[in-house]
């Protein structure tokens, strides 16, 4: 069986594909209400659902998680004695960080160059569409051949673990012979590629405080201790000179065996500037995929602009720390939080507050569907053998399936090769690599519902 009817197919959906991706990424759905309005997510929440009943789901429902947020769940019967597969999408998004940064407005899909443009294009509400593409070729070429469960994630972003309680309190709900999850993506464009392993994450808040309130620099700067400068100090304990990760009583010099990244494919895709050495030791992949990476991703402190002469009262930061698969993100907060505890200078007072944590994954890619797999991208990709790479990224609910499934096969695919630039300004999707992933996951659910009847 070729790829021909269904590529063909795929190919002339692809117009309404990019109509509906341009509505999808038209909602500010940042699962944060400190700095987009709720009813963003709620509206992108309605819009999935209705486009899982425009295609015959049934039991559609929107699922208000512990978080206070919404998933989106449909379920679409497949012949009888078909396995079922779980597709996995989310539709919440990173911020945009500086809107003036982007080259055109991130919440408007835009061709440009041949790509499109737009927060979430490519990390994941194109991987929600990439499932419609799947559905709709199979439908018009002879119908689905499988029972498919669609869960569509609202704070999938933000790591605060609503969908991950919801699932283990409704453990029936998402139950699944086979996970595609659609939130990685290939190692480069045009060579399909799946992801064995996912790095998990903790995040952290951390406050010091260190005087009553703000002096004036002149007249106290010199003894009285500022705590945006213990701030400083505190955060430099976190890397070696070479920038390598220093928690104390963390492992951080684990190898990575499989698909290498060569250092200069990397400092392309990072946009690494002319003379700026790459951080930490060993190979990219090593330090990317295998070893953990402290990150600071925020500190409340006052701006340049508008700064005055004083000395800082408190100081806060947030911390994300990636956890290689083989260490526990429990006892890895742990290590951080006792870590900050004890490295902040001057006996600054402390305090952490923990933010989200999800646990790293490994899946095992010796399963019958990843024959399925390599066979639907053979076909989608011609010339090409799938690829196995790691993913320094967290899916936090791929832990959570793992375990209330412990028979499931999960596999890890999407639209987020190095090219999207996803989480930066100026995020892209490529619709080639839509096109060609939609149809693997359709001769993929072929490929394994036949599987399954030998």
């Amino acid at each position: 069986m070729t790829a021909r009817p269904i590529s063909e197919t795929v190919a002339s959906l692809m117009p309404r594909a990019k109509t509906e991706l341009a509505e999808l990424v038209a909602f500010r759905s940042v699962a944060d209400p400190a700095q987009f309005p709720v009813s963003e997510c709620e509206a992108a929440a309605r819009w999935v659902a209705d486009a899982l009943r425009t295609e015959g789901f049934e039991d559609v429902a929107l699922l208000d998680t512990p978080d206070g947020t919404q998933s989106v769940y449909g379920f679409l019967p497949g012949p009888a004695g078909a396995p079922t597969v779980l597709l996995y999408a989310h539709y919440d998004v990173q911020p945009p960080l500086d809107e003036s940064a982007w080259l055109s407005p991130p919440f408007e899909l835009t061709e440009r160059d041949g790509r499109w443009y737009g927060r979430g294009a490519a990390d994941c509400k194109g991987g929600f569409v990439m499932h419609l593409l799947a559905l709709r070729a199979l439908k018009a070429d002879g119908g689905v051949p499988v029972s498919v469960k669609v869960v569509v994630e609202g704070s999938e972003e933000q790591g605060t673990g609503g969908l991950e309680r919801y699932a283990e309190a409704h453990p029936e709900l998402l139950a699944a012979d086979a996970v595609v999850i659609g939130d990685t993506g290939n190692f480069r464009v045009g060579l399909p590629t799946v992801t064995a392993t996912l790095r998990g994450m903790t995040m952290l808040r951390v406050r010091l405080d260190t005087l009553e309130g703000n002096l004036h620099s002149g007249q106290f700067g010199g003894a009285a201790p500022d705590a945006l400068a213990a701030m400083i100090q505190l955060l430099a304990s976190l890397r070696a000179e070479d920038g390598t990760t220093t928690v104390d009583g963390l492992t951080t010099d684990a190898p990575w065996e499989g698909l290498q990244y060569p250092e200069e494919e990397f400092r392309r895709d990072a946009r690494v500037l002319d003379g700026v050495e790459l951080i930490g030791t060993g190979t990219v992949a090593d330090r990317i995929w295998a070893r953990p990476a402290v990150t600071v991703i925020g500190i409340d402190c006052p701006p340049v602009v508008g700064a005055t002469p004083s000395l800082q009262a408190t100081a806060r930061a947030q911390i994300s720390l990636r956890v290689p698969p083989g260490q526990d993100a429990a006892e890895a907060t742990k290590l951080l939080t006792a870590h900050l505890e004890s490295h902040a200078p001057w006996g600054a007072r402390v305090t952490v507050e923990p933010v989200g944590q999800g646990q790293p994954f490994r899946a095992d890619v010796t399963s019958p569907a990843y024959t399925s797999m390599a066979e639907a991208m053979r076909a989608a990709y011609p010339g090409q053998e799938m690829q196995t790479s790691g993913m320094g990224g967290s899916i936090p609910l791929c832990n959570t399936l793992a375990a209330l499934y412990p028979e499931a096969e999960i596999l890890l695919i999407g639209l987020s090769e190095p090219e999207a630039q996803i989480h930066a300004v100026n995020e892209s999707v490529s619709p080639q690599e839509l096109e060609r992933l939609s149809v693997a996951e359709a001769l993929f659910l072929r490929n394994y519902a036949e599987s399954r009847k030998a």
